[in-house]
């Protein structure tokens, strides 16, 4: 094949398309659990996390309520994944060898949001959020008639971690932030610095995106045993959450999420329809399943089933978007890339 700018340009389609179609079809659940906020700088503060405005018969003035507003800033971090294809492969037309790991760039690139939301969600534990506790805590501060009250949404232990979430509503518990979308890149001008230096191609993926902590009240984390008592007083302390003011919050757990030695427990104990020793019949969860995403070892969401009970989600252990896209942390100055998006 005689190498030109005109292959060159067929190239970087074909294997353009490789990476649009791995992205597409590959399975990713963090939109599950996160809401996606964009971003226009290089970090955004949250100034609204925790106000809580409520609806009042309005008798006389309008009431401005001096609600207390937390501020929380999420940085944007770069990300990036490259291979190199030499000259000489181009002109001996052996592309073909390389789609294998163009298609895993569109894996790795779609599952990594995954990898950022829920590995957030793993370190809930000890990381702070907006109020300055850790976000799964047993003392978020709510001030209810003038009085600053403990209110815990964590249960201590010592077992495998496992996670109670309601993601029915707009603001959820994680915020994925989005400064500039996942795109497929290629430097492949002849005349580049690198190309001539190194005789070879540069085909690869950048994102600016980050996760940060929402609002701590639909979530819940646990390292309690995983049984019916502590699913219920878990499930029962959110459905009490108050905010500032005391107004019930009215959150409703929907989704359950365990890693894979307590998928059994999980399965258990949201589809069984008779309890343990003969009780009363309990709702069994209508099209719950599992669904496994190597996402950090952590989870894939079930479809939502019906009912009030939340479906499962359990943890898969695999490779993940970690072993292609690594942060970018320093500068770094290269010549003009071409860039084509996820589609």
């Amino acid at each position: 094949m005689i190498v030109s700018s005109e292959t060159l340009a067929l190239a970087f389609k074909g294997f353009k398309t490789v990476y649009s179609e791995a992205y597409l079809e590959a399975p990713s659940h963090g939109e599950k659990i996160a809401m996606t906020i964009p971003s226009a700088s290089r970090d955004e503060t949250y100034g609204w996390l925790g106000m809580f405005p409520q609806l009042r018969e309005w008798i006389g003035q309008r009431q401005v309520n001096g609600l207390k507003a937390h501020s929380f800033t999420i940085t944007n971090r770069k990300f990036e994944s490259t291979v190199s294809v030499k000259r000489d492969d181009v002109s001996d037309d052996r592309l073909s060898v390389f789609k294998p790991f163009v298609s895993e760039m569109g894996v790795s690139a779609k599952r990594h949001p995954d990898e950022l939301i829920f590995g957030l969600l793993k370190a809930g534990f000890d990381t702070p959020c907006f109020d300055g506790s850790n976000f799964f805590s047993a003392n978020h501060p709510v001030e209810i008639d003038g009085k600053r009250q403990a209110t815990s949404n964590f249960q201590a232990g010592t077992d495998p971690a496992w996670f109670l979430l309601d993601t029915s509503r707009a603001v959820r518990p994680i915020i994925f932030q989005k400064r500039e979308d996942y795109e497929f890149q290629s430097l492949d001008d002849s005349n580049s610095p690198h190309v001539f230096l190194n005789d070879e191609y540069l085909y690869g993926v950048r994102a600016r995106v980050n996760a940060g902590f929402g609002l701590w009240q639909p979530g819940a984390g646990a390292k309690a045993p995983l049984n019916e008592d502590n699913y219920a007083a878990a499930r029962a302390a959110m459905m009490g959450f108050k905010s500032d003011g005391g107004r019930l919050l009215g959150v409703s757990p929907s989704v359950l999420i365990v890693p894979p030695q307590l998928e059994s427990a999980g399965l258990h104990l949201l589809n069984t329809e008779i309890k343990d020793g003969g009780g009363s019949k309990v709702t069994k969860i209508k099209g719950a399943g599992l669904v496994h995403s190597p996402a950090l070892h952590l989870t894939a969401l079930a479809e939502e089933g019906e009912g009030d009970k939340p479906t499962i989600a359990a943890q898969s252990r695999g490779r993940g978007a970690g072993a292609v896209a690594r942060c970018q942390r320093g500068r770094y100055s290269r010549p003009a890339a071409r860039r084509a998006g996820p589609g």
